[in-house]
């Protein structure tokens, strides 16, 4: 039976998932869109939201907390500089999943997962949306 087991295994390790999910997360935050299977969008998307709602928090001990998650620093710089002020007044679902039809050589459903009220001409540059939301 499978009562309370929580989660996909996706076909790979654990350890495999473990890095997947973090570095998904690491993309999805510095290009704030990213395009994956449906199963993986799905899986990335109460990870990416438990880190969010740790980082609008914004202290040591947080900035530790999601470090230990996603391992690129400069990730996890945006996530609580500006994603963190960014989504503080909102109580959750900070992300969406858009369906995106399927995979050519193996029909794998496909879906774009990202973030609510996303800046549309960051894609990936960290440096500028630091700047612009300074000034604003």
């Amino acid at each position: 039976m499978r009562h309370k087991i929580k989660g996909r295994k996706l076909n790979v390790t654990s350890s495999h998932r473990q890095a997947m999910l973090a570095n998904m997360a690491a993309a999805l935050v510095t290009h704030e869109q990213i395009k994956t299977t449906l199963p993986k969008a799905k899986e990335l998307r109460p990870y990416i939201e438990t880190l969010i709602t740790k980082a609008k928090k914004a202290d040591l001990t947080v900035r530790r907390s999601v470090l230990s998650k996603i391992k690129d620093k400069k990730a996890v710089e945006k996530l609580i500089n500006i994603l963190g002020t960014r989504y503080k007044d909102r109580p959750g679902g900070y992300t969406r999943i858009i369906k995106a039809g399927f995979r050519y050589g193996d029909l794998a459903p496909i879906a774009y997962i990202e973030f609510v009220d996303r800046d549309i001409n960051a894609k990936g540059n960290i440096q500028q949306d630091a700047n612009e939301e300074i000034k604003n």
